[in-house]
């Protein structure tokens, strides 16, 4: 479950390309609540920096509320990467996971054509029926933080439909897999803390590529699941859009993650503040 809590922060939506460059300068801090069939279980909080030529993404999660009394869980995510030509070039990524029973950590190196060096502890189980991740797989990829930021093309307002026009391509280090967004509608969300408007709703489909069992009941059953969805809310001073709201059915009970918290804020307007008040 605390994966679930990590990606669905840094996984349930993806990196998205844009063909022309998007000037941006802007921060966001959120922090989330992890929920199953309505009972609380996890926080998670996530950081966002971003400008013209660089940006830089983490979070985290920990298991809560009466789920603790039986487990604890506690992760870190980061991403570092560039924005070239209005595209996000992720060069980073590093991901840690502690349970009571095990640690597990990830880390990637990317370049423009895909994953360079990565290190996975503990090592991947070779079993028979793991679908292998080939040198292939590890080319035109996003890590799975960059895959929570969409930036959107063009002048108009990017909280619209063009946001689910894609189909990201992920590797986490363990598994190669495809999320393919489509339009499913806009709905106004409301922060206790922060934004307050309209955002973009995706749903989502998940489509293993490799690193997979695909006898395993969980792989069938997230293949087949339609009923899987993204909330999209913009990051001012940017084109950008991240998850406010993500929810999957599962056989007991809908898994959501929904900001609490989420504030935004164009760093070009901040900088800009001191100048217009001391001008006569």
């Amino acid at each position: 479950m605390l994966r679930l809590c990590l990606t669905a922060v840094v996984a349930l939506a993806g990196a998205g390309a844009v063909t022309n460059p998007a000037h941006a300068d802007g921060r966001l801090e959120a922090r989330y609540r992890l929920s199953l069939a309505g009972l609380e279980l996890g926080r998670a909080a996530f950081l966002l920096e971003v400008d013209d030529s660089t940006y830089t993404a983490s979070g985290s999660a920990r298991l809560t509320g009466v789920v603790r009394a039986v487990a604890s869980a506690k992760g870190t995510a980061g991403a570092r990467g560039l924005v070239e030509r209005g595209l996000l070039a992720p060069r980073t990524f590093a991901m840690e996971a502690e349970t009571d029973k095990k640690s597990e950590a990830i880390r990637l190196a990317l370049n423009s054509a895909g994953v360079t060096d990565m290190s996975v502890e503990p090592p991947v189980n070779q079993s028979e029926d793991r679908v292998p991740v080939t040198e292939k797989d590890k080319k035109g990829v996003f890590d799975p933080m960059t895959a929570t930021l969409i930036m959107v093309p063009g002048t108009q307002d990017p909280v619209s439909p063009k946001a689910c026009e894609r189909t990201l391509s992920i590797f986490d280090g363990r598994q190669r897999y495809d999320l393919a967004l489509s339009y499913e509608r806009m709905e106004d969300v409301k922060a206790e803390k922060g934004y307050a408007g309209p955002s973009v709703v995706c749903r989502i489909a998940y489509r293993p590529v490799s690193g997979h069992r695909p006898s395993r009941k969980a792989v069938k059953y997230m293949t087949e699941n339609k009923e899987m969805y993204v909330w999209l809310a913009p990051v001012a001073g940017t084109r950008l859009l991240v998850p406010f709201r993500a929810a999957v059915t599962t056989a007991i009970g809908v898994a959501q993650l929904e900001a609490e918290s989420f504030i935004s804020e164009s760093m070009v307007d901040k900088r800009a503040s001191p100048s217009r008040a001391a001008a006569p």
